[in-house]
């Protein structure tokens, strides 16, 4: 059974890049944000992963301008829990509007989220 375990862990090497850098949330950030308390960031990571689900949703088929105010608005809840990656995604997409290449690294990076929030809540 620990065979099965192991092929489901994420790898201990990040290509020379420390794992503590490869989270998508800023734990240090996200505690000053909610002044350390435990229930609060499960609650506010659980908020921001089903807002961050909504607003790809929103985008899709919305125009150029809709696209960039959700963009804005995902970018700064991003930042608002440490989450720097879908952040800087968010941002590429709002400088760069309707462009499919910068909305689906968006969507990779609010998946690592999600899938790094939802790990943590069970």
């Amino acid at each position: 059974m620990a065979a099965v375990s192991i092929v489901f862990e994420a790898p201990d090497n990040y290509g020379g890049v420390s794992a503590a850098s490869k989270k998508p949330i800023d734990f240090d950030h996200l505690a000053r944000q909610t002044m350390g308390d435990k229930d609060l960031e499960i609650e506010v990571l659980q908020l921001f992963s089903r807002n961050a689900r909504a607003a790809l949703h929103e985008m899709a088929g919305a125009d150029a301008k809709a696209i960039t105010a959700t963009a804005h608005r995902l970018k700064g809840a991003a930042q608002a829990v440490g989450a720097s990656a879908v952040s800087a995604a968010a941002a590429a997409v709002e400088e760069k509007g309707n462009d499919g290449a910068a909305i689906a690294k968006l969507a990779a990076a609010i998946v690592e989220a999600e899938n790094f929030i939802l790990k943590l809540c069970r």
